[in-house]
């Protein structure tokens, strides 16, 4: 069983940073795309940004320009840099990476999740 655990949420005025961590249980070799998605009360979760196992990485349109993932093949920990944080940004942040098994079913690991609230 893989284990996802996020950290780096908290309190940031608007225009400020923070950086997301996710850390796996596992070797980041093992998964085929790795990616945050976020979730704001009332609304539905949306991806954020993602990367594949190639490095190849796509971002959701009200983040481009201001979000990056990386990771950190020997931590073992996947990162979200987050600049010129908007109020519109706040939200729960989900860490999710997946894995495809021989017989081409997808193993799907989810972290707890982590708050960033972006406020005055």
């Amino acid at each position: 069983q893989v284990q996802l655990v996020e950290s780096g949420g908290g309190l940031v005025q608007p225009g400020g940073s923070l950086r997301l961590s996710c850390a796996a249980s596992r070797s980041l070799f093992r998964f085929n795309a790795m990616d945050w998605s976020r979730q704001a009360p009332g609304k539905e979760r949306e991806l954020v940004a993602r990367i594949t196992s190639g490095e190849s990485t796509n971002y959701a349109d009200s983040v481009k320009g201001r979000f990056t993932i990386s990771r950190d093949y020997a931590k073992n920990t996947l990162y979200l840099q987050m600049n010129s944080l908007k109020p519109e940004d706040t939200a729960v942040y989900y860490c999710h990476a997946q894995f495809v098994q021989r017989d081409a079913t997808t193993d799907h690991y989810w972290g707890q999740g982590t708050q960033v609230t972006v406020s005055e």
